[in-house]
C-alpha cells in the first residue's frame, strides 16, 4: 500500500525534479563501481531488502536516490517487477557453501574449526583517519595493497546441527516437501506457511526485525537463543537442465549469511525437563547481513511458540516489516489531505461551538 503517485502542477513538479538533480550532481563525482566496491554492506542491505541480488544494480539505485536505502529498495523492486520469470531455481544446499566466515556461539570446538573471517566484530571501534589520505594526481587512491597474490583452497565445511540431530538432542520435524509459497506473487494469508515467513523475514526492514528480535530477549517474548552456527559464504544457484529434468546447469553463484539458532523446546521444569529437546531458528540473507540473519532466526522461532507478545504474533510481524509498505505508508502522510482534515476541523468547531 505505498502512496507514490503525486498530481499537481505540471510546471512545480518539473522544477522539483530539477532542483533534486542540482542536490544529487556535485564537483566530485562518485562512480558506480566505486560504490559497488567500497559500500559493500551497504549494497547487500539493499539487495536483501529488495529481494533481487544485483550489486551494480543496488550501487546504481544507491546513486540515483543520494544514498536513500528506501529509494533505492523502491528502485530495485519496480525494476525486478519488469524482468520475466525464465527459470525457477533448483533448492540450494548451504553445506556445499563456499566458506569466508563460519563460527558457533555454542561450540568452542567444532569440525571444521572457527574460521573468523570478514569482520569488524574484533576491531577497535576507532576512527581510522588514514582513510582521508590524499589523491594522486588521476583522482586515484594511492596503492596500498601487497603485491602477493591472495589465494587458498575453498573451504566447506557441514551443518553443526547435524551433529546434535545424529546425537537426537533436536526436536523432530517432519520434512515439508511442500512447494514454496512465493509472496512476490501470491497474496499472504495467515496462518502463513514457513516458507511465506523465511521470503517476507528475508525481505524486511532489517531495523524493524532487529526490534522484534530484541525485543523477544527482552521478555516480550520467549526465545533468547544460542547461536548453533553463523556461515557466510557463496552457494551456486542451479536451474533445471530443459533437455534433461535430471540434470542441472550452474547459471552462478551468491553470497549469502546463513544462521541457524538453538531453543530450549519446552520450559525448563521439573515437570517438563525430561522431554526437552531442543528446536531452532532459522535466517538465510543475501550478502554479508549477520545481525539480520539473527535477528530471522530469533523471529523465526519465536513465531513457533505460543504466546500474546508483539513477536508471537504473526499477522503482526509479517505485515509491517516490509520497508517498502513501511515507508510507503508513512511517506504518503506528505499527500494532500485536505478534504479529510476539514472534515476533521469542522467536527471540532462544532463542538466548539456547542
Amino acid at each position: 500500500m505505498a502512496y507514490v503517485a503525486v498530481t499537481g502542477g505540471r510546471e512545480a513538479i518539473e522544477q522539483s525534479l530539477k532542483l533534486l538533480e542540482i542536490f544529487r550532481d556535485s564537483k566530485e563525482d562518485i562512480s558506480v563501481s566505486s560504490i559497488k566496491e567500497n559500500m559493500g554492506l551497504l549494497i547487500d542491505k539493499i539487495m536483501s531488502e529488495a529481494g533481487f541480488y544485483s550489486q551494480e544494480y543496488a550501487a546504481l539505485a544507491l546513486k540515483q536516490c543520494e544514498g536513500s536505502v528506501e529509494e533505492a529498495v523502491f528502485l530495485l523492486r519496480a525494476y525486478r517487477s519488469t524482468l520475466p520469470r525464465n527459470y525457477y531455481s533448483n533448492p540450494v544446499d548451504t553445506r556445499d557453501m563456499r566458506l569466508i566466515r563460519r563460527i558457533s556461539a555454542a561450540f568452542k570446538d567444532i569440525p571444521g574449526g572457527q574460521i573468523l573471517g570478514p569482520t569488524y566484530d574484533y576491531s577497535h571501534r576507532l576512527l581510522d583517519f588514514s582513510l582521508m589520505e590524499k589523491k594522486n594526481a588521476d583522482g586515484e587512491k594511492e596503492e596500498q595493497e601487497s603485491e602477493e597474490e591472495l589465494s587458498g583452497e575453498d573451504i566447506r565445511c557441514g551443518r553443526v546441527t547435524d551433529l546434535l540431530r545424529e546425537e537426537k538432542v533436536l526436536e523432530y520435524v517432519v520434512e515439508d516437501n511442500t512447494e514454496p509459497l512465493d509472496v512476490t506473487c501470491n497474496l499472504l494469508t495467515f496462518p502463513a506457511p514457513r516458507s511465506a515467513r523465511l521470503q517476507t523475514f528475508a525481505r524486511s526492514d532489517a531495523g524493524f526485525l532487529g526490534g522484534v528480535a530484541y525485543s523477544a530477549m527482552r521478555g516480550y517474548g520467549a526465545t533468547h537463543p544460542t547461536v548453533s552456527e553463523l556461515r557466510c559464504g557463496y552457494v551456486e544457484v542451479c536451474v533445471p537442465y530443459v533437455l534433461n529434468e535430471e540434470e542441472e546447469l550452474c547459471i552462478g553463484e551468491i553470497l549469502v549469511t546463513e544462521v541457524e539458532a538453538l531453543v530450549p523446546s519446552c520450559t525448563e521444569t521439573d515437570e517438563e525437563f525430561d522431554k526437552m529437546t531442543l528446536s531452532g531458528g532459522y535466517g538465510l540473507i543475501f550478502g554479508r547481513n549477520e545481525n539480520k540473519a539473527i535477528a530471522m532466526s530469533i523471529a523465526d522461532a519465536s513465531l513457533e511458540t505460543v504466546g500474546d507478545t508483539p513477536s508471537q504474533d504473526e499477522e503482526f510481524v509479517l505485515t509491517h516489516g516490509d520497508c517498502l509498505e513501511m515507508s510507503g505508508f508513512i511517506s504518503h502522510l506528505k499527500l494532500p489531505h485536505y478534504v479529510t482534515f476539514q472534515s476533521k476541523l469542522d467536527r471540532v468547531r462544532a463542538k466548539e461551538e456547542a
